[in-house]
């Protein structure tokens, strides 16, 4: 009897886990959506939302329901997908390098999405939210390229890791300034500026579906091979001794990590330092390994990035700022807070 009940509760237990996340995901999103400017009561918002679920509710104003469904819905659900993708693309590059510093923004992988996708934009090499993200993940890979070239052997090493990712984030920023100035026109040009700094003000239904599919695909894939990532921790030589398909695994992971990434900042721009706050502020709640990892940072992921888009909407209301404006001032404590505990250890 005492048996059959300890297995009952180890069953009920994910069960309830997953319950309860479902519900704070989906509190903090009708929180999102509830809040913004005009008066929009949260009346309206809920039978906005449930009308386009197919719920009986009483009809709204067609500019209420305009504003919710077609605004602010697709900028909170962008903004959960796309912290959940940076906050699993820290978790990733963190375990594949060893270093408790790595993440998309940190190493340049952002800052050369965004030249690929601005090279799009405004050379007009393609159209569409798919040859945005095409760009970008071409130029994603090529900063992340750059950057593994001038490490060689020494990727594990955090300060040098950093530095060159920096180095290579700045050349390509650079780059980034040259096209918008080569070919982009001046309102073009401070159209995109204030998209590069990391803006959900354009969030729209295909883009979230599109980064929708590519994270989900990517989580499980990841999902996959997180046991492999926790072997990482021991180094590759061990992880090899160990069974651990290293190169394999460490083609996937980046690729995936690159290819998220590039998705992200095409819709949204390059939001810096989500994934470096939530994976670790998860991993002290959840430990190291990473069948629970992955999961938790896409959740905590998904709310960080949700709260700050909202506090950039309404902290100087009527104006807006980029989300990314948040997360850097979050992000920067953070960082200097994870380097002084490396150091001290």
């Amino acid at each position: 009897m005492t048996m059959s009940s300890s297995r009952s509760a180890e069953l009920a237990r994910p069960i309830a886990a997953t319950v309860g996340t479902a519900f704070v995901l989906a509190a903090v999103v009708f929180a999102a959506v509830g809040t913004g400017g005009g008066d929009i009561t949260w009346s309206e918002t809920a039978r906005s939302l449930g009308a386009h679920l197919g719920l009986p509710v009483a009809p709204l104003p067609a500019l209420v329901d305009s504003v919710v469904w077609e605004l602010r819905a697709p900028r909170a659900l962008l903004a959960a997908v796309a912290g959940a993708g940076l906050a699993t693309c820290g978790v990733v590059l963190q375990a594949v390098t060893r270093n408790a510093l790595a993440e998309p923004y940190l190493l340049g992988i952002s800052s050369g999405a965004s030249t690929g996708a601005v090279l799009v934009l405004v050379t007009g090499l393609g159209s569409g939210a798919v040859s945005l993200a095409g760009g970008a993940l071409a130029g994603g890979l090529a900063a992340f390229g750059l950057v593994l070239l001038l490490l060689g052997r020494n990727a594990a090493g955090a300060d040098r890791l950093v530095l060159t990712g920096v180095v290579v984030g700045q050349l390509f920023a650079a780059l980034t300034s040259l096209v918008l100035l080569g070919w982009g026109d001046a309102d073009a040009a401070r159209g995109l500026t204030y998209w590069l700094t990391g803006s959900l003000a354009a969030a729209r239904w295909p883009s979230v579906l599109l980064c929708t599919t590519v994270v989900g695909v990517a989580l499980l894939a990841l999902r996959l091979i997180a046991s492999d990532l926790d072997a990482f921790a021991f180094g590759t030589r061990t992880a090899a001794s160990l069974g651990v398909p290293v190169a394999a695994v460490r083609a996937v992971a980046l690729v995936t990590t690159a290819g998220v990434t590039a998705v992200v900042v095409s819709s949204v721009g390059a939001i810096g330092f989500v994934g470096l706050i939530v994976p670790h502020a998860v991993r002290a709640l959840v430990g190291p390994l990473h069948h629970r990892l992955l999961p938790a940072s896409a959740v905590g992921g998904a709310v960080f990035l949700m709260l700050a888009d909202t506090v950039a909407r309404t902290a100087l209301a009527p104006k807006q700022l980029p989300a990314g404006v948040v997360t850097a001032l979050l992000g920067v404590p953070a960082f200097l807070l994870i380097l002084h505990r490396r150091e001290r250890q």
